[in-house]
């Protein structure tokens, strides 16, 4: 009896050594870039060479830069176990409503009626395989209130609208689609896939997503990049 109480006690320990270096690896990465986000939220204009420009290419990649600001967290980041980051979050610092969105590449928009701050772009021939068509979706262009920072041009209903690269979409806000509970001010960003019918997947499944790194040329898988800042060489 006593062996077997000492031997399921050790057990309970290696499991739970082994539980919290598994939540260790997964979560490092996340709270080391947000202790280097909230230095740049402090001050940006000490990290200036942080920054990547809206509508520049880097790398000869595919995708221009759809706004101005820190890539603060990454494709695959954990902030809990159980969920992984979907797109990358480029942060402004600045207030909401003053840095401009737009359009990483030719394609066609479409605002859902209950769309506050957010806004889907259809790619018909990804350009990395053309035989597929890819989606590009944009959150977060709202005040916290839900008021949109999004251009006049796609109100709610727009659909298939075609727009080209550099086309204005909106503006960085803190919509977390809780009024009255604020995001930092920021810009979320992801590559969806089609499904079966060439409608897109749902956004918050991480699978349904694809890793942006090769579509803007820069370092933006969190499994591959553990603390590099991801910016245009």
């Amino acid at each position: 009896m006593k062996r077997a109480t000492v031997f399921i006690l050790s057990t309970l320990a290696v499991v739970g050594l082994v539980t919290g270096y598994l939540a260790y690896r997964y979560l490092r990465s996340p709270a080391m870039r947000t202790q280097r986000l909230l230095a740049w939220l402090r001050d940006p204009e000490s990290h200036s060479d942080w920054v990547i420009e809206s509508n520049q290419y880097c790398a000869g990649a595919p995708f221009s830069m759809p706004t101005d600001g820190y890539i603060g967290y990454l494709w695959g980041d954990r902030f809990k176990l159980a969920h992984e980051h979907q797109g990358i979050d480029i942060f402004a610092g600045t207030t909401p409503g003053v840095t401009p969105v737009y359009a990483v590449h030719d394609g066609y928009l479409t605002r859902q009626s209950d769309w506050l701050s957010s806004v889907i772009l259809r790619i018909p021939e990804d350009p990395l395989f053309p035989t597929r068509q890819i989606w590009v979706y944009y959150t977060h262009m709202a005040d916290e209130e839900g008021q949109s920072y999004i251009a006049k041009g796609f109100p709610p209903g727009t659909s298939d609208k075609f727009i080209t690269t550099g086309t204005l979409i909106g503006f960085q806000g803190n919509y977390s689609g809780n009024p009255g509970n604020p995001t930092g001010v920021h810009l979320h960003i992801s590559i969806v896939q089609s499904d079966a019918s060439g409608l897109y997947k749902n956004e918050l499944n991480i699978s349904n997503t694809l890793d942006p790194s090769p579509y803007f040329g820069l370092p933006l898988n969190s499994s591959l990049n553990q603390g590099d800042i991801p910016i245009c060489k």
